[in-house]
């Protein structure tokens, strides 16, 4: 039987026929806008095929949306969904972490905007100042915090005790015995008496405060001056600011040169 139905206008067929075609914005265009380089740079990177979209790698011309696609530069998520922040706080003694706290203490959150609505990466202890991450972008929290792939963490750490040995320090950077198992080895450096230096990937409850502990040098004050590549001396207690496009892109490379180096030790 012959069907006898009009054809669709044609603005209808082309309407039909752009549903088809790939939407959005190009991917070097995406990767340019979140500071991966300029647009030539990022079609290096694409025509390298380290970058994938939803789990599949990419090829040079591919458009997407922003809203709802996943864009992984070397394994590691980038934000680029609108409304994503990325605030980075110096937090003070006696704020916590937690999202609310029975205690009525204050709480990091509340330092930055209320809205669009964050949460920290990782935990620093109510005792703990120093440098600290909020952003509503689970996909790189999840990668910073986990230590299979962590950044960096660095802490400035004054002890009780006196002068920390040699073999104290070795202790330290080879890892020591905690309750919960032995920390991974460490970077640890004295550049005065009684002030410590210490690089770890772990983020364990209290563990700087545990592994000086361990080697007999309680901890009177400590302070998170780093997280991979971000660092910030400016910044005051109680203070907070955006990352810059720079920044985040470095923290993008740095989680993946981690995960780099897990998948290769495994």
């Amino acid at each position: 039987m012959v069907d006898r139905r009009p054809e669709p206008p044609l603005w209808e067929q082309l309407a039909a026929k752009s549903k088809l075609l790939p939407q959005g914005d190009r991917l070097q265009k995406v990767l340019a806008r979140l500071g991966f380089g300029s647009r030539r740079v990022c079609e290096e990177i694409i025509a390298a095929g380290r970058v994938s979209v939803n789990g599949e790698v990419a090829g040079l011309g591919r458009r997407v949306q922003v809203e709802t696609d996943r864009i992984e530069v070397d394994g590691v998520p980038v934000g680029a969904r609108p409304g994503l922040v990325y605030y980075l706080v110096n937090k003070p003694t006696g704020v916590v972490t937690t999202s609310s706290d029975t205690h009525g203490r204050p709480i990091v959150i509340d330092i930055v905007p209320p809205e669009p609505r964050v949460f920290s990466v990782g935990r620093l202890d109510a005792d703990t100042e120093g440098l600290i991450l909020l952003t509503n972008d689970g996909d790189l929290a999840n990668m910073i915090a986990h230590p299979s792939h962590g950044v960096e963490k660095e802490y400035l750490a004054e002890v009780d005790g006196g002068e920390v040995t040699s073999s104290q320090l070795k202790r330290l950077r080879d890892g020591v015995e905690l309750d919960d198992g032995p920390t991974a080895p460490a970077k640890v450096s004295q550049p005065e008496t009684g002030v410590l230096r210490i690089v770890i990937h772990e983020g364990r409850n209290r563990q700087v405060r545990r592994m000086c502990d361990a080697v007999g040098h309680p901890v009177r004050r400590l302070v998170r001056v780093r997280i991979g590549p971000i660092s910030d001396r400016s910044l005051r207690p109680g203070e907070w600011r955006e990352l810059s496009m720079e920044e985040l892109r470095a923290l993008t490379e740095a989680v993946a040169e981690e995960t780099r180096k897990y998948d290769r030790g495994r």
